[in-house]
């Protein structure tokens, strides 16, 4: 039997709700296929840390992470405790640079039983591959002068190697897929790094003369995705430009609370991160009523990653199954709480 040493980190809020659940149904996934197993261990990695310790991990943290085949990971924050800059950059953006998780992917599917809040009938299924390591999230730049002289200066950052592998990357997800590929831009904007975008991505294309390309600047892609989402089969995006047009994926799905990610190591030097889109939503933790699918279909990325592409499948469609059954969360106007959705998907899977 496989096994796969998985490092998992709740986080906050909701994370320490969605992952103990979301890992029931993994432990299950991993019976039901009989060839693979997850050994997992715990790290306490979150805004707690930081109030005990001063600082969100150990100072051998990423090299403890760096020994586990894939990092689970439920939330981070908690902005009221800790501010933002500080726990996402000594978490997880930082074990993105660190361990050169270079892609991000962001599926955005019209799910059965879910009712897009989009007017008319739309089934969209794509997928937006994201640029991770560096454009317009580098840490160059700094605040000089004080009072009503205050400066701050934030630098982009794009190099050749990120973006061309990035668009690489993309090209070769849209040949496998529909064989269609859009590029997020905004060179009527940006001067410099947008145009240089392009022209890598018109550079790439040459290779693959099957795919069929589109360049949109993201203002008018941001309203595409609201009013023909159905268009669309892979994006590619810079840091920044993915991050929201993510975000707003899930929000056409009918709830942030659905959408899954995957943060990607493609070198095979350090583990691929997965995480779902919500956020800690600090704001309803305890109540039992946060909705793991983002979590869940997060595991069905990770099981794919690892090749178990037919059990990530199984696991969606049950989800689906249940959505049509009504077995809903609040965010999407059921009365099932967190650990009742779990259990409804639990029964339902022993039952395949």
């Amino acid at each position: 039997m496989r096994k796969i040493d998985i490092a998992v980190i709740p986080g906050d809020g909701i994370g320490r709700e969605v992952v103990p659940e979301s890992l029931r149904i993994l432990d299950l996934l991993s019976e039901i296929h009989g060839g693979f197993k997850f050994e997992k261990k715990l790290y306490p990695y979150s805004c707690d840390y930081y109030e005990e310790h001063g600082k969100m991990m150990p100072d051998d943290g990423f090299q403890q992470l760096s020994q586990h085949d894939a990092i689970f990971l439920g939330a981070i924050g908690d902005p009221k405790r800790v501010p933002d800059h500080i726990a996402l950059w000594q978490t997880v953006i930082g074990l993105r640079r660190e361990f050169q998780q270079v892609i991000n992917l962001r599926p955005v599917k019209s799910l059965k039983g879910i009712t897009s809040p989009l007017r008319g009938d739309k089934n969209f299924d794509f997928i937006v591959v994201r640029e991770n390591s560096e454009g317009e999230y580098s840490q160059v730049g700094g605040t000089i002068h004080q009072d009503n002289d205050e400066i701050a200066i934030q630098t982009n950052v794009f190099t050749r190697k990120a973006t061309e592998g990035v668009i690489d990357f993309a090209f070769q997800l849209a040949n496998d897929r529909n064989h269609k590929l859009t590029s997020a831009t905004k060179s009527n904007g940006l001067y410099h790094s947008m145009p240089f975008w392009n022209r890598v991505f018109t550079e790439t294309e040459a290779k693959y003369e099957d795919i069929e390309t589109e360049l949109i600047h993201i203002d008018a892609l941001s309203a595409f995705f609201v009013t023909k989402p159905e268009s669309f089969d892979v994006i590619v995006a810079s840091n920044l430009f993915g991050d929201i047009l993510s975000d707003l994926g899930g929000a056409i799905m009918g709830s942030i609370g659905i959408a899954p990610s995957a943060n990607i190591n493609l070198n095979g030097k350090y583990p691929s991160m997965f995480e779902p889109v919500h956020g800690s939503a600090p704001d309803i933790y305890g109540k039992n009523i946060a909705n793991p699918i983002g979590q869940l279909w997060t595991a069905k990325l990770m099981l794919e990653h690892f090749g178990y592409e037919e059990i990530g499948n199984l696991l969606l469609n049950t989800i689906e199954e249940l959505l049509v059954d009504n077995v809903k969360t609040p965010d999407l106007g059921g009365n099932y709480g967190t650990t009742e959705f779990i259990d409804a998907l639990f029964e339902k899977l022993k039952k395949q």
